[in-house]
């Protein structure tokens, strides 16, 4: 575990204060208070690209880390193509340690049937884990409607286990606000989120969700799965 940026107390105290600021602001102000050792993971999904689009809108300069699973959706790739384009983005790539015919080998093949906790170990939070070495600060865009195990999330969070401060602007954004966003300032985004797909993940694991369905119902269906292990409780 990496030593913290900000001692507890400071911590405590700059959480209740940014509760209140604006997600712009809590964003210049993670950019400029964590320079250099602050990075935002992209999965290309909405809140990518608001995240994309504001940090260019303030002028910010930060770390972009892609978590390539390897079984993305080609529309999240080519998302991520379009916001690279847009933005004139320098996207590091941090992939598992092994492809997932390697994976198929050593664990057996479609690991992430028979034990998606695993493969997800695998495959998003071992990476993670590298990417954030070195790092103070993590900009993630998890937003607290999206399920119950986030509704407590702040907009400057602390990750003890991995010894970094977590910046989320966005977690008291409704679905409204993103898509206003969206259009407001014509954002490139993931066009599976109009096809059905609140929540986008690797293929395997994600489905469309049917009306009357919760929003998560679509990742890891009928498994009792919610999370992938990024963002813990």
């Amino acid at each position: 575990m990496s030593t913290l940026a900000v001692s507890r107390h400071d911590f405590r105290i700059l959480s209740e204060e940014m509760e209140d600021r604006s997600a712009e602001d809590v964003l210049a102000w993670a950019a400029e208070r964590f320079a250099g050792r602050i990075v935002l993971t992209c999965s290309w999904q909405m809140q990518s690209s608001v995240l994309v689009d504001m940090l260019d809108r303030i002028g910010a300069e930060v770390r972009i880390v892609e978590l390539d699973t390897g079984l993305l959706f080609p529309e999240t790739y080519e998302t991520r193509d379009r916001l690279i384009a847009r933005y004139g983005l320098e996207v590091e790539r941090v992939e598992p340690e092994q492809t997932v015919a390697e994976q198929a080998l050593s664990e057996g093949d479609e690991l992430w049937r028979r034990d998606p906790d695993r493969c997800c170990a695998l495959r998003k939070v071992a990476p993670l884990q590298r990417a954030l070495v070195g790092m103070d600060a993590w900009i993630t865009g998890i937003r607290r409607v999206q399920s119950p195990g986030r509704l407590t999330a702040r907009k400057v969070d602390l990750d003890e286990s991995r010894g970094v401060v977590k910046i989320q602007p966005l977690v008291d954004w409704s679905d409204e606000d993103v898509v206003g966003y969206l259009y407001a300032h014509d954002v490139p985004y993931n066009p599976l989120h109009d096809r059905g797909f609140p929540s986008i993940g690797c293929v395997p694991c994600t489905r469309a969700v049917q009306e009357g369905e919760d929003r998560r119902a679509g990742r890891w269906a009928a498994s009792g799965k919610t999370e992938c292990g990024l963002h813990l409780p």
